[in-house]
């Protein structure tokens, strides 16, 4: 199998209202020799806002966002998709790739009427996330790094500060492609230096096998990380979610004696996943966990873990509060387009018009909206018809995408407001003139930009 290092640069932060406006990828053999690279970037979509502090970081000017020599979002997005599926089977790796390039990349085939959003794992594609291993070689092997420090004197595990640490001099940070090449740089000197951690490391892109493993209730090491530095906790398998089979619960035999819980009420079981520290840890099997094996396991974490072995019913009180632990989720139709994300899976009669939709033109594409069923898929479409064919719209329906565009730009800066908007827009502005090493003129290309943008709704 091979392997597909890939980053993204992006509008901001939020994965649900920015957008993705540089893919880079370089696709590797085994021993991350390249097979093959791509590096495309992208205009801004017309109702995105974006944020001047990500558009000084990543060095993107306000003359790329519009630039017309550059695809679209849409058309973008479909390049991506295809290297999905003509790349497969690899494993799609990347630096924090998993908490936030992975939830950038599914909303963008959201928010693109992409028939399949997990397409980074599926087709015989698995995920798999260098950030993480680098916990793992602090924890297990700390030796393999020198170990850069930031400001205040703490270790720093970001890769603009780790791989120019390590060796890597011509880390081109906060560009996609620059981005790629530090962390192939990370993953091979730890394949290279300690191929046994790395191999360990590689089980876990495998959900099912990192269950079976889970399900023989030997005490295993999970790395964990919640600030600070990188920590490992002995645990076991005591649970799997009864609303999703992806998530389990890990017990630490360190933390408790699992009699206790096993003759104890479901109120326990609960505090158990929200105590200070947790006694029981819920782990996403499908995010590639730091779950290791461990060799000769102290005869009390065997003791503990047997114990668990043997009351299936705990297990069932387990799952059941993993699943309620959110309690009852909010009607996603109050949410805004972008939040339903995860509101239920497509009917396989939408899947296939997706297909369609993907092929045609935008006559066409009108046409295959109407006869979706998924309310959340025909708003995306009907903003995507605004945004590429707004000839195909009546007056009615160009004002309301007027007024929807207006009513975003114009929100109050709130928690509620995961956007940039034009207030949210200005402060940034202002914090950035007060930053002596930012170049004022930058600044003052995006302050005219976001004003042009302004403009535009009047």
């Amino acid at each position: 199998m091979t392997f597909v290092f890939y980053d993204l640069e992006t509008t901001g932060i939020s994965p649900a209202f920015d957008q993705p406006l540089q893919f880079a990828a370089i696709r590797t053999d085994d021993d991350f020799n390249e097979i093959e690279s791509i590096n495309i970037r992208c205009r801004l979509s017309p109702h995105i806002l974006p944020s001047p502090q990500a558009l000084i970081v990543t060095g993107v000017t306000p003359e790329q966002l519009v630039d017309p020599s550059l695809p679209d979002f849409f058309t973008f997005t479909q390049r991506i998709a295809e290297l999905t599926h003509c790349w497969a089977p690899a494993t799609w790796v990347g630096y924090n790739t998993i908490k936030f390039d992975e939830e950038m990349l599914r909303q963008a085939f959201y928010q693109n009427l992409q028939p399949n959003l997990y397409t980074t794992q599926s087709n015989g594609n698995t995920r798999f996330d260098v950030l993480g291993a680098v916990y793992a070689a602090w924890q297990r092997n700390p030796g393999l790094f020198e170990w850069p420090v930031d400001e205040k004197g703490a270790v720093s595990f970001k890769l603009d500060r780790l791989a120019p640490a390590n060796g890597f001099l011509d880390h081109d940070a906060h560009d996609a492609l620059g981005d790629v090449k530090a962390t192939i740089h990370i993953a091979r000197r730890i394949a290279q230096d300690d191929p046994a951690l790395w191999s360990e490391l590689l089980a876990v892109r495998d959900k099912r096998q990192t269950l079976q493993r889970l399900e023989s209730f030997r005490p295993m090491e999970l790395i964990v990380r919640f600030g600070g530095t990188p920590r490992s906790i002995t645990g076991c398998f005591c649970g799997r979610s009864a609303s999703n089979g992806n998530e389990v619960g890990l017990l630490d035999l360190d933390a408790a004696e699992p009699g206790f819980l096993i003759g104890g009420s479901d109120d326990a079981i609960v505090k158990a996943l929200s105590a200070s520290p947790k006694v029981i840890r819920a782990v996403a099997l499908n995010k590639a966990p730091l779950l290791f094996d461990i060799r000769e396991p102290k005869p009390e974490h065997l003791r503990k873990a047997k114990m668990v072995a043997g009351v299936p019913g705990f297990r069932t009180r387990v799952g059941q509060a993993l699943a309620s632990r959110y309690g009852t989720a909010p009607d996603p139709s109050f949410l805004p387009v972008e939040k339903q994300i995860y509101a239920g899976f497509y009917a396989d009669s939408d899947r296939r018009l997706l297909e369609q939709f993907q092929q045609a033109g935008w006559d066409q594409r009108r046409d295959i909206l109407r006869a979706l069923q998924d309310t959340r898929l025909r708003q995306l479409g009907r903003r995507l018809l605004a945004f590429h064919a707004p000839g195909l719209l009546s007056p009615e329906e160009h004002a309301q995408f007027v007024a929807f565009v207006r009513e975003r730009w114009m929100a109050p800066d709130v928690r509620e407001t995961e956007w940039t908007t034009l207030e949210k827009a200005q402060k940034e502005l202002a914090k950035l003139r007060a930053v002596e090493r930012v170049d004022q003129r930058q600044v003052d290309g995006i302050a005219t930009f976001i004003t042009q943008r302004e403009q535009w709704l009047s």
